[in-house]
């Protein structure tokens, strides 16, 4: 893993470098395929996410007369790490395995040597508007899955103890600070370009035939979300503890 760390920062650095190189129109098109295509499956999990824990923390706090603070909770965890986290899973089990399978599909059929061949760095053309894309626009999915997380919980908090919106939403309100939502944008901004930036470096170190594609994939996929984690702790030691 720490070789393959080291891979990553290569390519991420080959990548910044052609940054003023890259067409707006291939930023927009791996946009789409990223984030927007992944937007139905992310609010679904953020809108059931925060359905289970209003079902597990209203009786509680029902009971301890803390049943005001439920709608801060839900919005608290939300914002700094349900949505964050469980989108940035999302997109990497469905972008991220296609952006390494394309790669990996391009290299064993020598696509990349063609791209070569025109004195094109393969590693700038491919990775930077994936990785580009996937930093603007994963916040963006994960700011409407907060909202649809707040809201759903706000339902189910009333279905389950009959909590009146307005209590859920003037705590919600009372216990979101811009910090939190501030930290969490850029939690998924760095999400979405390790993402990127790890399921290509996997696709490209790809060599053999059709089966190692597939295993290039399912690696890709348990690298992301582990490197994904490991940034998620990280971020966390230094913006909550530190």
């Amino acid at each position: 893993m720490i070789e393959f760390l080291g891979l990553c920062v290569q390519n991420l650095v080959k990548s910044v470098k052609y940054v003023t190189q890259v067409r707006f129109s291939s930023v927009l098109g791996q946009a789409a395929a990223i984030s927007y295509d992944s937007l139905p499956i992310s609010l679904i999990i953020a809108f059931i996410a925060s359905a289970v824990i209003a079902i597990q923390i209203s009786k509680q706090f029902l009971m301890s007369g803390a049943e005001t603070y439920i709608g801060g909770t839900i919005a608290i965890v939300m914002i700094r790490e349900i949505a964050p986290g469980f989108v940035a899973l999302a997109i990497g089990a469905r972008a991220g395995t296609a952006i390494s399978a394309e790669i990996a599909n391009m290299q064993v059929t020598s696509q990349v040597d063609a791209i070569k061949t025109l004195k094109v760095d393969p590693v700038g053309y491919y990775f930077a508007p994936r990785i580009i894309a996937s930093a603007i626009t994963v916040p963006m999915v994960v700011l409407l899955a907060e909202l649809v997380g707040i809201v759903g919980g706000m339902f189910v908090s009333e279905a389950a103890i009959d909590l009146h919106p307005a209590r859920y939403m003037n705590s919600a309100w009372l216990w979101i600070s811009t910090r939190d939502i501030y930290i969490s944008l850029l939690k998924a901004s760095i999400f979405g370009a390790l993402i990127a930036l790890v399921c290509a470096t996997q696709g490209y170190s790809t060599h053999g035939g059709a089966k190692e594609v597939g295993i290039s994939t399912t690696r890709a996929a348990i690298l992301s979300t582990v490197y994904m984690l490991i940034a998620d702790f990280l971020i966390n030691l230094i913006f909550y503890i530190l």
